[in-house]
C-alpha cells in the first residue's frame, strides 16, 4: 500500500541534511570561540598555576566535547544515523571534566564551608559513579557491535 505523505522524501533529507551541516558549523564556530576565551582567560590570570591552569584544562576539555559533537554529527553524514558510541564518549569527557573541576576546587578551596565541602565531595561521587557506567556502556556498545557486526 502506497502512503502519500505531505513532503516528498528527497526534500525532507535535503532539509534534514542542511540543518545538521548548519548545525556543524555552528559548532565549529563555538568551538573556535571557546577556544580563544580559554587562551585569553589563561593569559590573563592572576596566577596562571595553579588556578588559571585548572581553568584553562576545564576550558580545553569543554572544547573536546564540542568537537566530540561535530564528529558526531560528521559521523550523521556518513552513516546516516547517530552512533552510541560517540555520545557515550561524550558523557564520559563531560563526567571527567567535571571529577577535575570539583577536585581542584577542593584542592585549591581552603577556605570551603562544611556544607559546601560535603556537597562537592558528593559531586566528585555522582561523578565518579556516573563515569565508571559510561565507560562500562561504552565497552558493553563496542563488545556488542564487533561481535554482532561482520564487517568490524
Amino acid at each position: 500500500m502506497n502512503q502519500r505523505t505531505v513532503l516528498p522524501s528527497r526534500v525532507v533529507d535535503i532539509a534534514e541534511d542542511s540543518m545538521h551541516a548548519l548545525l556543524g558549523v555552528g559548532v565549529f564556530v563555538v568551538a573556535l570561540i571557546s577556544t580563544y576565551q580559554g587562551v585569553a582567560r589563561l593569559l590573563q590570570s592572576e596566577r596562571i598555576y595553579p588556578e588559571g591552569a585548572i581553568r584553562a584544562i576545564n576550558d580545553l576539555l569543554f572544547v573536546i566535547i564540542l568537537l566530540e559533537i561535530l564528529r558526531t554529527v560528521i559521523g550523521r553524514f556518513t552513516s546516516g544515523s547517530y552512533q552510541l558510541e560517540s555520545f557515550l564518549v561524550i558523557g564520559v569527557i563531560a563526567s571527567v571534566r567535571s571529577i577535575l573541576t570539583v577536585g581542584a576546587t577542593l584542592t585549591l578551596g581552603s577556605d570551603i564551608s562544611q556544607e559546601k565541602f560535603s556537597r562537592l565531595l558528593f559531586e566528585l561521587g555522582v561523578s565518579a559513579v556516573i563515569s565508571l557506567l559510561l565507560v562500562l556502556a561504552l565497552a558493553v556498545a563496542k563488545f556488542s557491535r564487533r561481535r554482532f557486526d561482520p564487517a568490524d
